[in-house]
C-alpha cells in the first residue's frame, strides 16, 4: 500500500517498504537493509560496466526474437542514462554484501526495469511491461554477470592509469636529461658511495615506472575474456547459445576494446586469477612509488641539516609553530597511497582464494579493491609528475659539497695503490676530518697531477 514517501513492493519473501522516488526495488531495499555496513558503494565503473551489459544484452535478446522491440527499447534508452551518470544514486547497496554480488546485478535490473517502465508511461514499482528479471537479466546470471562487469569496469580505468603513469615517467624522464650533467655523490646503505649523476638517479626512477607501464599492459588481454554465458556455473543454461557471442561483440565495438568470450567459462566464473594478477602488477607499481617518494624526501632533507641536493616544489607551509618550514607533502602522499595500495593487494589476494568449486564468493570487495587501487594510483602518477617532479630543482652548490667531502673519492686509487693503502688514507681522512683529496696529496703517493686525474668525480662516471 502507497504510503506518504513511500510505497511497498513485494517480492518472493514478502512485502517491504522503500523510497518513493528511489528507481530501485524491493531486493535491493532488503540488502540496504540488511548490508549498510560501511558507507562505501560500488565503483562508478562498475555502474558503467553494468549498463553497457545490460543494454547489449537487450539487443541481443531483441536480434534473436526473445524480447519486445518497445521494451528493448525502453532498456537501451534506460541503460544509457545509466552509462551516462543519471541514476548514480540509485545504486545504494554496500560494498560489504552477498559475495556473488547478485544484490548489484538486481539494483542494476530493478532501476533499468522501472525507468524503462516509466519511458513506456507506467508508475515506478509496476515491475511490468518490463520486469527486472524476466526481461532485463534474460539469459544472464548475477554469476557470470558480475564477473564480466568487473573485467570490463578494470578494462576501462586501467587505460587511465596506463595514461597517467605515461605522463609520471616522461617528468621523471625530462628530469634525468635536464640533472644529465650534474656530478653527485651515489649512496648505498645510505653511506656514502662513489659518484654518479643526478640525471642517472633520476633516469632510475623513469625505467621503474616505464617497466611498470609494461607489467600492467601485460594483464590486458586477460581482462578482456569475459563469462557473459556461462550463467550460474559456466554451462550457460537458460541462456541462447548466440547470445554471449552477440553481446560481448556489441559491448566491445561500442567500447573499442576487444573483449571477447572468455576461453573456459567454468574458470571464468569460478576463478579472479586476472584481478590477482592485475593487482600483483599494481603492488610493483606501488612499491616502486613508495620506493621513489622515500627516495625524494632523502635528495630533499634539510635543507640545511641533512642532503638538501634537490629542492622540491613549495607547495604549502609545512608547520603551524615553525615559520618558514616547508614539507615534501607530494612524496609523504606518494608513500600513503602505495600503503594503501598494498593493502588492497593482500585483500584481493585473499579475496582470490576464496572461491570454493563454480562461484567465487567475494566478487563485490574484488571490484571496489582493484577500481578503487587503479584510480588512486592513476591519480597519485599524475599529481606527483604536475606538482613535484616537474618543478624539482637541483642545488648544485650543495651536490658539489658532498662529492668533494666524501670519503668514496678514494675508490679509484684503489687500483694503483692497492685497496689496503687506500683504506688506511681513507681513514686518516675521516678520523681528521679532512678531505681525502688532501691527504693524498700529503702522503706523496701518486704524482700531483695524477690524483688530481683519479680523483676526478667525472672520470668515475
Amino acid at each position: 500500500m502507497q504510503q506518504a514517501g513511500h510505497r511497498s513492493e513485494s517480492d518472493s519473501m514478502g512485502e517491504i517498504r522503500l523510497p518513493d522516488w528511489a528507481y530501485w526495488g524491493a531486493q535491493t531495499q532488503r540488502a540496504v537493509e540488511n548490508f549498510s555496513v560501511s558507507g562505501i558503494r560500488i565503483p562508478v565503473a562498475m555502474i558503467r560496466a553494468l549498463a553497457l551489459i545490460k543494454k547489449h544484452a537487450a539487443k541481443t535478446n531483441a536480434a534473436l526474437g526473445l524480447l519486445d522491440a518497445a521494451l528493448t527499447d525502453a532498456i537501451v534508452a534506460a541503460a544509457d542514462e545509466m552509462y551516462a551518470g543519471r541514476w548514480d544514486e540509485h545504486f545504494p547497496i554496500d560494498v560489504f554484501q552477498t559475495g556473488s554480488g547478485t544484490s548489484w546485478n538486481m539494483n542494476t535490473n530493478e532501476v533499468l526495469a522501472n525507468r524503462a517502465n516509466e519511458i513506456l508511461g507506467q508508475p515506478l514499482g509496476t515491475r511490468k511491461p518490463v520486469h527486472p528479471n524476466d526481461h532485463v537479466n534474460r539469459g544472464q546470471s548475477s554469476n557470470d554477470v558480475i564477473p564480466t562487469a568487473i573485467h570490463i569496469a578494470n578494462r576501462m580505468v586501467v587505460d587511465q592509469l596506463l595514461a597517467d603513469m605515461l605522463v609520471l615517467e616522461k617528468s621523471l624522464s625530462a628530469k634525468e636529461h635536464e640533472f644529465a650533467d650534474l656530478v653527485k655523490l651515489g649512496r648505498t646503505h645510505l653511506q656514502d658511495a662513489v659518484p654518479m649523476t643526478l640525471g642517472q638517479e633520476f633516469g632510475g626512477y623513469a625505467a621503474q615506472i616505464r617497466k611498470d607501464r609494461t607489467r600492467v599492459a601485460a594483464v590486458l588481454p586477460h581482462l578482456e575474456e569475459l563469462a557473459l554465458g556461462g550463467t550460474a556455473v559456466g554451462t550457460g543454461i537458460n541462456c541462447h547459445p548466440q547470445f554471449a557471442d552477440k553481446t560481448i561483440a556489441g559491448i566491445a565495438a561500442e567500447t573499442g576494446l576487444p573483449f571477447r568470450p572468455a576461453d573456459n567459462r567454468f574458470e571464468a566464473i569460478a576463478a579472479r586469477d586476472s584481478q590477482v594478477e592485475l593487482m600483483g602488477a599494481l603492488n610493483v607499481l606501488a612499491t616502486g612509488i613508495m620506493k621513489i617518494g622515500n627516495d625524494l624526501r632523502l635528495l630533499a632533507s634539510g635543507p640545511r641539516g641533512a642532503l638538501g641536493e634537490i629542492i622540491l616544489p613549495s607547495l604549502q607551509p609545512g608547520s603551524s609553530i615553525m615559520p618558514g618550514k616547508v614539507n615534501p607533502v607530494i612524496p609523504e602522499m606518494m608513500i600513503q597511497v602505495a600503503a594503501y595500495v598494498m593493502g588492497k593487494v593482500v585483500s584481493v589476494t585473499t579475496a582470490g582464494q576464496h572461491a570454493p568449486l563454480e562461484l567465487n564468493m567475494m566478487h563485490p570487495l574484488i571490484a571496489y579493491e582493484t577500481v578503487e587501487a587503479m584510480t588512486v594510483l592513476a591519480a597519485t602518477c599524475r599529481r606527483t609528475a604536475e606538482r613535484c617532479i616537474d618543478g624539482i630543482t637541483a642545488d648544485t652548490d650543495r651536490l658539489a659539497y658532498w662529492i668533494e667531502w666524501s670519503l668514496a673519492l678514494v675508490t679509484p686509487l684503489a687500483t694503483e695503490i692497492g685497496y689496503d693503502k687506500a683504506s688506511q688514507l681513507a681513514y686518516t681522512a675521516y678520523r681528521e676530518k679532512r678531505k681525502i683529496r688532501d691527504v693524498v696529496l700529503e702522503a706523496k703517493v701518486l704524482p700531483d697531477e695524477r690524483v688530481a686525474e683519479l680523483l676526478d668525480p667525472r672520470g668515475m662516471i
